[in-house]
């Protein structure tokens, strides 16, 4: 067995990938919140804007979180096009979630499929960047774990959809990201938890990239975008005419729900 640390790097890993957890949540439920208030292209673009925010927040989160995952006795390089692949699929169903969170009919089916999806995104992103690690030796998963980690990303990611999207307010909306960061960094290390790492002892060069070479200039590019869209978001208007519009979908659904 090879021992492992997650967190070689100290305390710096785990705090600085659940702050870029929380940012991308951040900006992404902001963005679903605004694609609500729109419609037509405007609202198919903040479902896109939300998408990529929490897909590459989640990215971001894991791969930074993974510069501080060592394997006593091996190196570790990364797959490039897995690794690229893992953040196209982490947007990719996220996008399915908050698209049908953003079209849903009725709020309530809107949080259920958006969280199934963005949990869902959270987990095969994860699954499939750790496919994409290349050491000597193979890694093994506990099955329940991996389980366990899927449930607390999908729970959670409801929960952080609800509190946005349901009940509101600028106060939840910042319990709401970091509910997203806490269920996209649990499921991170509960996933991390599940592994096991069979050494096989060999002086081949590994393919791939070491994270210093190509995740670290990728997760700082990710993150900068972050953070630049979340001040544009930030400062652009919003509409005051949603609030009228939303008290009315409000009732309507009062109105259905009670007949």
């Amino acid at each position: 067995m090879g021992h492992m640390d997650h967190f070689s790097a100290g305390w710096v890993t785990p705090v600085l990938s659940y702050a870029m957890a929380c940012v991308g949540a951040a900006l992404g439920l902001r963005c679903t919140v605004r694609a609500l208030e729109a419609d037509g292209a405007s609202k198919r673009n903040w479902l896109t804007l939300a998408s990529v925010a929490i897909g590459s927040g989640i990215w971001t989160m894991h791969f930074v979180a993974m510069l501080g995952f060592s394997v006593e006795g091996t190196p570790i390089r990364y797959d490039v096009p897995l690794t690229v692949l893992s953040l196209l699929m982490s947007i990719g169903v996220v996008a399915a979630g908050v698209f049908t969170a953003g079209y849903g009919r009725s709020r309530v089916t809107s949080v259920a499929f958006g969280g199934l999806g963005t949990g869902l995104g959270v987990a095969a992103m994860h699954y499939t960047g750790m496919a994409a690690l290349d050491l000597h030796g193979r890694i093994d998963y506990d099955p329940w774990l991996v389980i366990a980690s899927v449930v607390i990303a999908v729970v959670a990611a409801t929960a952080a959809l609800t509190l946005t999207l349901i009940v509101r307010g600028p106060v939840l909306a910042t319990l709401a990201a970091l509910v997203m960061g806490l269920a996209v960094s649990t499921m991170h290390y509960t996933g991390m938890y599940a592994v096991s790492v069979t050494l096989a002892p060999s002086g081949a060069t590994l393919s791939g990239a070491t994270a210093t070479e190509f995740i670290f200039p990728l997760a700082v590019v990710l993150g900068s975008f972050l953070f630049l869209a979340s001040a544009y978001v930030a400062l652009s208007p919003t509409g005051k005419r949603h609030e009228s519009a939303f008290a009315a979908e409000l009732l309507r659904e009062v109105e259905l729900a009670t007949v």
